[in-house]
C-alpha cells in the first residue's frame, strides 16, 4: 500500500471542536471514528452527573457535566438549559476554536446515491470556507462548488460574495418534524437525496436544526445561545429554532452568509411524538408571534459585533414577547446572562467581524 511522503493534515485540525450534548455512552463514534478523531471534541453530559459516560479509546476529548457546568458558571450557569439537547451551547462557550461542529449522538455517517460514505464534517467545512451569496440568489446554487459558476446576469459587483458564519447539514432517514407531523405521518422517512447547498437570502428566516450544524464560532458564537428548554420551563424542541432565528436576524445585519443542504447524516431514531408535543405544544402556538417578530427586527448601526447585537435582540424580547408569556422575560434576562458567560469566558472576543469576506473563493478549472 502507498503512503503519502508527508502525512496529511485533516482541515481544520487545530482550529475546529465538536460539540456533542448526551446522557448516554458515545459508541456512536466508532462509525464516525475515520473523519473526527483527528479533531478535539467537547461532550456535555446531560441529565445525572453520576453517571458515568464511555468514550470509545481513541479520541481527544473533554467532558462536562451539570457540576462542572455550574462550578466554571456560578450564578451564570441559570442560562444552560437542563434535562435538554440545548445544554450543547455550554460547549460552546468553553471551546477556544474558531469553527464548531454539533452532532447528536443518534445521528451516523450516511451514504450518499452511489453508496460512498458521506464526510459530514468535511462538507461543513467547505462550505465554511467558501463564500455564501446572501444579496442575490444563484439559480445554479451553490457557484463556488465544482462544475458550478455564477450564471448569466449575476451581478458582478457582488460575485465575492461575504463571509459564511454558518452552514446548516440535513439528514436521510428520520426527518426533523414536529410532533404534528410525526403523528400523521409515523412511518415517513427521507430517502431523498439532494446534491446541493444554497445561501439563505437576506432578510429570509429558516427552521435551524442543531443535530448537524457547523458555524464560525468568532463571528456569529455569541448568538449562538440554545435557550431555556426542558426542566423548569413551559417549552421545549425549540432550542435550536431559537438560536437559528436569532442567529439569522445577526448575520444579515453584520453582513455574514447562510448555507443549508449538504451534508447529510443518517438520523437514526425518531423521538416519542406524545412527548414531544407536551413539550412543543406552547411553541407551535408561540412561534406565530415570533416569526413576525424576528421578520420586523431592526438592529442599531452602532451594533458591529455579536455581543451587543445579541444584548439589543435581549431588549427587543422583553419590550414584544413579554406580554405573550412572562417566560420571554425570564428568556431575555438569560439572554444576557449568556453574553455575561460569554465575555467573561472569551475575554478577547470583543472584536469587529470584518465586513469583507474572508473566505476563499476556489479558483475556477
Amino acid at each position: 500500500m502507498s503512503v503519502p511522503a508527508t502525512a496529511v493534515t485533516p482541515p481544520l485540525a487545530d482550529d475546529l471542536d465538536i460539540v456533542i450534548p448526551t446522557i448516554r455512552n458515545l459508541d456512536f463514534l466508532e462509525q464516525w471514528r475515520p473523519f473526527f478523531q483527528p479533531y478535539h471534541l467537547i461532550i456535555v453530559q446531560d441529565g445525572d452527573p453520576t453517571k458515568t459516560i464511555r468514550v470509545p479509546d481513541g479520541f481527544d476529548y473533554e467532558l462536562y457535566n451539570r457540576n462542572d457546568i455550574n462550578r466554571i458558571l456560578g450564578p451564570r450557569s441559570s442560562c444552560i438549559s437542563f434535562k435538554d439537547s440545548a445544554c450543547r451551547c455550554f460547549g460552546f462557550l468553553v471551546s477556544k476554536k474558531k469553527y464548531i461542529f454539533t452532532i447528536d449522538d443518534d445521528c451516523f455517517v450516511a451514504k450518499d446515491p452511489s453508496g460512498r460514505e458521506i464526510n459530514a464534517l468535511a462538507q461543513h467545512i467547505h462550505n465554511l470556507l467558501t463564500p455564501a451569496t446572501p444579496y442575490f440568489f444563484n439559480t445554479l446554487y451553490d457557484p463556488f462548488r465544482e462544475g458550478a459558476d455564477f450564471v448569466r446576469g449575476y451581478p458582478f459587483s457582488l460575485r465575492e460574495g461575504v463571509t459564511t458564519a454558518i452552514s446548516h447539514g440535513l439528514w436521510l432517514n428520520i426527518p426533523d418534524y414536529d410532533a404534528p407531523t410525526q403523528l400523521v405521518k409515523p412511518l415517513e422517512r427521507n430517502s431523498r437525496y439532494v446534491d446541493a447547498v444554497l445561501t439563505i437570502p437576506k432578510g429570509t428566516l429558516f427552521p435551524m436544526c442543531g443535530m448537524n450544524l457547523g458555524f464560525h464560532r468568532e463571528l456569529i458564537g455569541p448568538a449562538m445561545y440554545f435557550g431555556l428548554m426542558g426542566d423548569g420551563q413551559p417549552i421545549g424542541r425549540y432550542d435550536d429554532m431559537w438560536a437559528g432565528w436569532c442567529a439569522k436576524v445577526i448575520c444579515d445585519h453584520l453582513g455574514l452568509g447562510v448555507k443549508t443542504g449538504l451534508p447529510y447524516i443518517w438520523h437514526s431514531k425518531a423521538s416519542n411524538p406524545f412527548v414531544n408535543l407536551k413539550k412543543e405544544y406552547k411553541g407551535i402556538y408561540w412561534q406565530e408571534e415570533f416569526i413576525p417578530f424576528f421578520q420586523s427586527v431592526v438592529l442599531p448601526k452602532d451594533c458591529t459585533i455579536p455581543q451587543k447585537c445579541y444584548v439589543e435582540l435581549s431588549k427587543l424580547v422583553k419590550e414584544k414577547l413579554g406580554p405573550v408569556d412572562p417566560y420571554f422575560v425570564k428568556l431575555a434576562g438569560e439572554m444576557v446572562t449568556w453574553i455575561d458567560a460569554w465575555n467573561e469566558l472569551n475575554p478577547s472576543a470583543d472584536v469587529a467581524p470584518v465586513k469583507k469576506t474572508d473566505a476563499v473563493a476556489p479558483k475556477k478549472k
